[in-house]
Order: C-alpha cells, then structure tokens, then sequence
C-alpha cells in the first residue's frame, strides 16, 4: 500500500498538473504526475533506493553482455562474415544515439516505467501501452532467448568438467533437437527466486556476475589475439552491404537491455545523476568489449568455421589452445553471464508491468509491493511462469528477430518523445540533455527504422500482428479502466513543483 505522504503528493499533483487527461489514447500524464506518484525523488510506493552507481553500471552490463555475444555472435558472422566487427559498430551508433535520448528522460522523469513512461508523457496513453506491449517482447520474450542459450554453454560446461552432458531432447526446445529445454525453465526460476528476496541481494549478485563475465571476455580477447591471423579478414565484406545491414539487426540483439538501466528510476539513489551517467558507461564499454571479442573471434578462426557454430567462444579458444580446459573456462563465464542477463531483464520487466499496473492499464495485481521484501513477489512469480514456457519450447532464432524490431521500435519512440518532451516541458529539470539536439535524436529514429528493415518483410508482419493484437487489448481493457481517465479534469495553465525538482533544477 502506499504510504499516506505519497499518496497526498500524488493527488496534489494530479490536480494541479498539466497535461489534461484527454480523449482516449490521446490522454498524457504529466511528468510531474509520474515523479509524484513515484515517490518523487525520496523513497516511496514500497520500492527502496538501494543501489549506488557502481551497482547500476554492473546491472547495466548485467543486462546487456549474454546471449547476443556469447551464443549470437555466430549467426551474426553468418551473415556479414568478416565484417561482423562493422555489424556491431554500426549497431552500437543506433544505441548510442538512442542512450543519448535515454539519459536525459531518464534524469529528468525517473521512474520504474522507463520508455512505457516517457511514451505516456509526451505522445498519449494509447502509444504508451503499445510500448508496454512492445516491452513484453524487449524484456520478457528476450528473457525466454537469452534462457536458451544457457542450455548450450551449461552443456558445454559440463562436457569440460565431468565429461558428460545433459542428453539433446532435455537441452534443446523442439526444432533444435529437443523437446523441452529445461535448463532454461531452471535459470528463469532461479532468478525469480533472487529477484523476490530483495532489490539488493539482487544487485550484489548481478555486479559480482557482470565483473567475472567481463574478466571472461577479456580472456578471450586475449587468447584469441594471440591466434590473429589477418588472412581470416579477407575477403572482409563478403556479403556486402546486405550482409552487413542484416548482421547489424542480428548483432543489435546483443545491445539489447541497457535500457532497463532507467527501471531502476525508484530504487537507484540520486537518479537523476546517476541514471544518464550508467547508461553513457554502460554503452561504452560494451561497444569496445564486443567489437574487440569479435575482432578477436574472426582472427582466430575463419568466418566460415565460426558461423552457426553453437557456443562458438568455447569452440575458438579449444582450438587455439588445443585443449577443452579453456572453452571449459569460457563456458563458465557464458553460464553466469547469460544468468546475469535473465536476472536484470527479468527485474525490469516486473518494474514496467508496476508501472502499468499503477495506472490501471493492466490487472493490479502487478503492483502489489510486499511490505517485508520491497519486491513484486506476485508479479515476479507471474512474469517467471508465463516466460519459462517459450524458454523451453521455442528455438532461440525464432524470437531473436521479433524481439529486435520491437525494440528498435521502442527506440524510436524514445527519440521521439525526448523531441517533443523537450517543446511541452522546456522547464522540466534535465541534469543530462542530448547532445547536437535535434539531430542526435532525429539521426537515431533513422538508424531504428534502417535496422528494422534489415530484419525483413516475415519479421514485419508477425511484429504487425503483435501490434494489433496489443492494441485490441488496450481497446477492450486498458481505456476502459484508466486510471488517468477516472482522474479529474485538471487547470490546463496550472503547475506543480514536485519534492527534489528545485534541486535537480540548481544542479
């Protein structure tokens, strides 16, 4: 429940705030109303703010290092070949530009909705419950991949140490061999049960993880060099610019989560620093990790040795090294990289369904705080059971293209609103603000659109139907129960200064 203080922000807010509770789908909730409801920039709605920045950079990298380098990479480089290092660079400037976008929303409006929120501030409710649905895909469809690259290295890992592997049918979904992946349901279960104990317990196991998989990757860096050979690089674009474009939608997989950095708006201390400066961190560092690991992968091996290869770290450093100790080692770090990843990607998708929830767009359940562990136990254990389905039973290629486009959505829609929050707030406190406003935005809308072409016209027309079906939801259920509709008709000319903005504003 929450607590009285809060719940007078929020009305005194609600009535004073503009940005009128209009038509349906055209309603927009004022930043002010979203901070207020939040707690504001102190602790409120049951959420604690625990985590330092050092814990939300490790959560960040959490987040994002997993699957899509240490399982994805092969099909990337089956795409571009050798010129996979351009695919994730290419990839990596659609994400700095969006971080960009990212940070200042992120400083200015920080709260758990992240891009579900931003959308609901500037382009109406309808936009943002079509983010939300699209955050389905971004964060809990992508959980349901990432899962199933774990079966593949566990595998590995335990080749390398015993000698013995869990048998194809209970490793691998239907299609890939299999019939039901089982590790997978395992680690989403395991992370769950993490996520539900507490929001620093969680983020002291994901920064001791995100450290080790950094120490692994660089590892490989190294080991990988010391095999370069600069003939694997030619022909370097092989498969021309086509076959670029299409690794750099496929390579895009492995950026994916920064953005559950700003999830933590409620429960990071000092957001509105702490959450632009993460984001910044966190994208710089993956970029030269990943395009270093890849640099590193096709000078060892050639392209066509490496390309649709599974657990294809461990493959190069076994043969470079000539012996199954060090992709053992490799597989290792792949275990507890891609379990990081599930428990960050996990985390911020029960903090988007809280926001949702808050606003009555989806049942209430979703928002329910336990008192004794300041945690969406409910919510949790929902999340962890509807995603440990397709986890066991869908072949990781099948998502990983859905879940791209819809990201890339999300991506463009955050550039968007950061233009148009930028025209109707102008005196909203921005401690970070976009570089070269308004290209920077405007260049990464264009980046979005060019990488959700490149995943083409079959991935289109299921994202389409998963458009269409989100907004039947909204019509039959969402509009109907809006909260920010039941609420009164505020003075459009009116403002509200909201606890920690006059701060925020000197600083």
């Amino acid at each position: 429940m929450r607590p009285p203080v809060f719940r007078r922000r929020f009305q005194e807010a609600l009535r004073a705030a503009p940005g009128a509770p209009g038509p349906s789908g055209l309603r927009i909730k004022s930043p002010d109303v979203l901070v207020a409801e939040s707690g504001a920039d102190l602790e409120g709605n049951g959420l604690k703010r625990s985590m330092g920045l050092f814990q939300l950079v490790c959560f960040g990298i959490g987040a994002i290092v997993g699957t899509g380098i240490f399982v994805g990479l092969s099909d990337t480089v089956a795409e571009a070949g050798p010129a996979v290092v351009v695919s994730f660079v290419l990839a990596a400037v659609t994400c700095v530009f969006t971080a960009f976008s990212f940070g200042e929303l992120g400083g200015a409006i920080p709260v758990s909705g992240s891009s579900y929120s931003y959308a609901y501030a500037t382009l109406g409710e309808r936009t943002a419950f079509l983010v939300g649905w699209c955050l389905l895909l971004e964060y809990g469809v992508s959980v349901s991949a990432v899962a199933v690259g774990w079966g593949q290295y566990l595998n590995e890992l335990l080749g390398s140490l015993i000698g013995w592997q869990l048998p194809a049918a209970l490793a691998n979904p239907p299609g890939d061999g299999g019939i039901v992946n089982i590790p997978a349901v395992v680690v989403i279960l395991l992370a769950a049960l993490l996520l539900v104990r507490g929001v620093r317990e969680s983020a002291r196991a994901t920064a001791a993880m995100a450290v080790l998989k950094l120490a692994i990757l660089v590892l490989f860096c190294a080991i990988g060099f010391s095999a370069f050979r600069a003939g694997n690089l030619s022909p370097f674009a092989s498969e021309g610019i086509a076959g670029i474009t299409s690794g750099a939608s496929l390579a895009f997989f492995s950026y994916i989560g920064f953005d559950a950095i700003t999830t933590a708006g409620e429960e990071v201390k000092n957001p509105r620093r702490n959450i632009p400066v993460a984001i910044m961190v966190c994208i710089g560092v993956v970029t030269v990790l990943y395009c270093l690991v890849a640099l590193a992968a096709i000078g060892a091996l050639s392209s066509d040795q490496v390309a649709g290869r599974p657990a294809a770290l461990s493959l190069i450093v076994n043969r470079v090294t000539d012996s199954a100790l060090g992709g053992g080692v490799i597989a290792f770090g792949a275990v507890v990289a891609i379990a990081s990843v599930v428990l960050a990607v996990m985390y911020g998708q029960t903090r988007i369904l809280l926001s949702m929830s808050r606003d009555g767009l989806i049942p209430r359940v979703f928002e329910r705080v336990s008192p004794r562990t300041s945690t969406p136990v409910a919510n949790t254990w929902i999340v962890a059971a509807v995603f440990a389905v397709p986890a066991a039973v869908v072949p990781l290629d099948v998502v990983m293209n859905l879940t791209t486009i819809g990201t890339l959505a999300i991506m463009a829609v955050v550039n968007l609103s950061v233009m148009v929050l930028r025209r109707t707030r102008p005196d909203l406190p921005r401690r970070f603000r976009v570089p070269l406003f308004p290209a920077s935005p405007l260049l990464g809308i264009g980046f979005c659109l060019y990488l959700m072409y490149g995943t083409g016209p079959a991935t289109w027309l299921q994202f389409a139907g998963f458009l269409a079906a989100g907004a039947l939801v909204y019509t039959l259920y969402g509009r109907r129960r809006s909260r920010l509709a039941a609420a009164p008709q505020p003075p459009a000319e009116a403002a509200v200064t909201v606890p920690g903005a006059a701060a925020a504003r000197e600083g």
